[in-house]
Parts: C-alpha cells; structure tokens; sequence
C-alpha cells in the first residue's frame, strides 16, 4: 500500500508538471507540500491555484488527493467529482471518490444518517466504474470494491426484518467473495484476502 501511495504521487506529480504552463506558482507550491507529505499545505496552496484555474484537471487531481489524505472526504468527493465531469477517463478519480465515500459511510457519525446506504452504493459504483476503465486485472479495485461490498451487506445484515432481506443481504456478500476470489487468482499468495473471505463466509454462516 505505501509502495502504490508513493507512486500515485510520483505520477501526481509528473501530471501536475506537464500542466503547469496555464498554472501559477500556486500548484507548484501545492505540489511540493505533497512531496514532503504535508497535506494540509498541500490544500492551503492547491485552493487557491483552483480559484485562479477552475477547471485545471492537475489541480483537481492534487487537490482531491490532498483533501482525502486530510480525511476531509466531503471535499475530496465534490473534488473528484469536478474532475470526473472534465476529464471522466480518469480511474483513479473514481477509486478515490469510491474511497472517500467508503470511509463516509463507515464514519459512527453517519450512523443514523439517511444516506449512508447511499454512500455505500455510490462508492461500489464508483469502483466498478474504475474496473470498467482500467480493467479487472488491478487487484487494487477489485480488493476495494470487495471490500465495499463487505461493509455494505454488514451494514444490511442489522436492518433484516424479512426472508427476503436475508437473501438480498447474502447476495451482496457474495459479490464481496467474488471479488476476492478475483484477487487471488493474480495474486495466489494473498493471506489477507484469504482471511478476508473466511470473514465474510462466517459472516454469510451466521445469517442461516
């Protein structure tokens, strides 16, 4: 994980650069906050280069990054969302909205709130739309969008009242397993995802 962090924002970066003759010093400032893993100046200087350059994909991309490495996820989804409607070719852009919306619906604040089923869903479809994009042959996607799954049925498993929902919620932590699976045959040796599907078949157990 820290391997594929630090090249996100190697390529963040390489992005960035081959934009910057619209930019000002803003993003270069942005960006070198990032390097050093300082986030939160990272976003100080990247709002203010996206209030002189709105629509700049390379300052939506820092920008988003930043603002979820911040775990400001409510700005990192309306982020990433200005950057999906001009660039919507971008991947990477629905993995982190996914993400952020993931981490939004898990946060015990949003327990009583409404859209939390929502989020859940948005952020698979969010994934699902990455996969689309680049492929099930990144482990990464399929692990998070499995991951997403899981969290979604257990969430659904404290709300069944009927036959029905039990079935629905068993579905959902089907898909989960799916995904995984789909891990494991690029990546065999995979213990946590392995132990990830034990998880979620204890979890289907318990349901019967």
């Amino acid at each position: 994980m820290i391997y594929i962090k630090k090249t996100l924002v190697l390529l963040l970066v390489i992005y960035a650069q081959i934009s910057f003759a619209q930019s000002g010093s803003y993003d270069k400032l942005g960006m070198q906050a990032m390097m050093k893993g300082d986030y939160k100046g990272a976003v100080a200087q990247l709002e203010k280069a996206d209030s002189k350059s709105p629509n700049s994909p390379s300052v939506l991309k820092m920008l988003g990054y930043s603002y979820f490495q911040c775990g400001n996820f409510e700005s990192s989804i309306e982020t990433y969302s200005r950057l999906i409607t001009i660039k919507p070719s971008d991947y990477s852009a629905y993995y982190y909205r996914g993400k952020a919306r993931q981490n939004v619906a898990n946060d015990p604040k949003e327990s009583l709130n409404q859209m939390r089923e929502t989020f859940y869903l948005s952020a698979i479809k969010d994934f699902s739309k990455a996969i689309e994009i680049n492929g099930e042959e990144d482990t990464q996607l399929l692990q998070n969008r499995g991951l997403a799954y899981k969290d979604y049925a257990i969430y659904k498993s404290y709300k069944i009242k009927k036959k029905a929902d039990k079935e629905a919620c068993i579905a959902i932590f089907n898909s989960s397993i799916a995904d995984f699976q789909k891990v494991l045959i690029v990546q065999p040796l995979r213990k946590d995802i392995i132990s990830l599907i034990d998880y979620v078949k204890a979890q289907i157990a318990s349901l019967k």
